[in-house]
């Protein structure tokens, strides 16, 4: 009788719903099979558990419910109508539960498992597809799940687990992450190409002191980085335009609108002239990071030892 108030105050209508399935879910494996059967001692030699622990299950299972599930005559048991109801979500459930218990098995899988993949808009067009394209060389069949956005974001990804690891710059310091600089990338100053500067292969930046500049937003890592330069440089960059996307930008400077620090293209961009910086040196890092002490799958093991591999020739 203790036990039957306790269960009782568990399922009352103010209950805790968290309260009532560590309770139920063991049970309802062993609710599905005697239901099929409708025969204790059957149910229990396919599910290979005494028979004892079978009825007791049941026995517990109906007084946490507080319910009747089974009409019962000897070993022989049929379903009450509320049996019936409770069995249609109990078998979509165990349905829901070996739908992702084979998917993070197949999520796995050394040969055909999934890495998901952070990495910069800017290593979008050419440097993420060669990777790929490298590594699965020796492994065919591994998928990816490809996600491009900033370094902050992708870092909040990591930290919530929706990403395994990422190529991000700034090289990230956090002592939740574990982050490696795999190579370097030259920033170059961008101007339109009928620009008094655009003649020149190199300049200081110290000379575009008084330009206005499009850059990306606040939390970018390229942003920073900007922003470091120009203050080592000597000055504050005037802002005119934040965007969210590299060629973007450089389309603006084409436009006339401005100059910018980028990366080199992917492809040659008509009406700029992009040129080296000389002082200060100006770099972005690029590197690898992923979340302390988080196991990895054998796919995620095999793509992290390739990416550390391209050390100091990541970039094409």
């Amino acid at each position: 009788m203790v036990h039957q108030k306790r269960s009782q105050a568990r399922l009352s209508p103010s209950s805790d719903t968290e309260d009532i399935v560590p309770l139920l879910a063991p049970r309802l494996a062993y609710f599905a099979g005697v239901a099929r059967t409708e025969h204790v001692t059957r149910a229990a030699q396919e599910m290979d558990v005494p028979q004892s622990t079978l009825s007791r299950a049941m026995v517990r299972l109906e007084q946490d419910l507080g319910v009747d599930l089974f009409a019962r005559i000897g070993r022989t048991v049929s379903l009450t109508p509320a049996g019936r109801t409770f069995l249609v979500s109990v078998e979509r459930a165990l349905a829901e539960i070996e739908r992702a218990a084979d998917e993070v098995r197949a999520d796995a899988d050394p040969a055909t498992g999934k890495v998901a993949f952070g990495f910069l808009h800017t290593m979008g067009s050419e440097t993420v597809p060669g990777l790929i394209r490298a590594f699965r060389a020796d492994h065919p069949r591994v998928r990816f799940s490809l996600v491009q956005n900033y370094g902050e974001a992708m870092i909040e990804r990591l930290r919530a687990g929706e990403l395994d690891l990422c190529l991000t710059s700034p090289v990230p310091d956090a002592p939740d992450l574990v982050a490696r600089r795999l190579d370097e990338q030259k920033l170059r100053l961008v101007v339109p190409a009928d620009h008094p500067l655009a003649g020149r292969k190199r300049v200081r930046l110290a000379e575009a002191a008084d330009e206005v500049f499009v850059t990306l937003e606040p939390g970018y890592g390229l942003r920073r980085i900007t922003d470091d330069l120009c203050q080592e440089a000597g000055f504050r960059p005037r802002i005119a335009f934040e965007g969210e996307e590299a060629e973007t930008l450089r389309g603006l400077v084409a436009a006339g609108l401005g100059v910018a620090l980028l990366p080199p293209p992917a492809f040659p961009r008509p009406g700029v002239s992009e040129l080296t910086v000389t002082a200060p040196r100006a770099v972005r890092e690029i590197g690898v990071a992923w979340l302390d002490g988080h196991p990895d799958t054998p796919p995620v093991a095999a793509f992290k030892k390739f990416l550390l591999s391209r050390r100091g020739s990541l970039l094409p």
